[in-house]
């Protein structure tokens, strides 16, 4: 047998040993007459597979940052409320702290109103100072005049007194 007749029948036998299903269906088709295309499938190269991969990766990315993004507007959303709750108490305690200053104001403008003025304590103390001094003359004049009944009295009292 020569060299290719020897590859030819090993190589038959064994596709026959190795799968005999095969052969049924290779003579099922060949009994048919047509056989039917296996499809094609385009291969994905490496510039679309990498086109796809970048678009599928940014993708990713861009949603997870969008995330991570909505998540932090969230905790800053609540961190400025939290400011302008505390404001507005803030502010609110200082329209109190107007309004009692305010009134404290209205109180003090009427007692300055009503408070004399220091011509005027000037001119009362410049007043009691001269009725002090007119009733201590006439302090001293009643004295004067109780010192001569005493000494009316005396006289009399020596003279209307017995001798003997």
């Amino acid at each position: 047998m020569s060299a290719p007749a020897r590859l030819f029948a090993a190589g038959t036998r064994r596709a026959i040993h190795s799968s005999a299903r095969r052969l049924a269906e290779a003579g099922e088709a060949s009994s048919q007459g047509v056989v039917s295309e296996v499809p094609v499938q385009k291969p994905v190269g490496g510039f679309r597979g990498g086109i796809f991969g970048f678009l599928l990766g940014f993708s990713a990315a861009t949603a997870l940052g969008v995330y991570y993004l909505q998540q932090d507007n969230k905790i800053a959303n609540g961190l400025l409320m939290a400011s302008v709750d505390e404001l507005q108490g803030s502010t609110a305690k200082i329209t109190s702290h107007l309004d009692r200053l305010q009134s404290v104001e209205k109180d003090l403008a009427a007692l300055k109103a009503a408070v004399p003025q220091k011509d005027d304590v000037a001119k009362v103390r410049g007043e009691m100072k001269k009725l002090y001094d007119g009733l201590h003359l006439e302090l001293l004049d009643l004295r004067a005049h109780v010192w001569g009944v005493e000494q009316d009295v005396q006289k009399l009292a020596k003279a209307d007194s017995v001798r003997i």
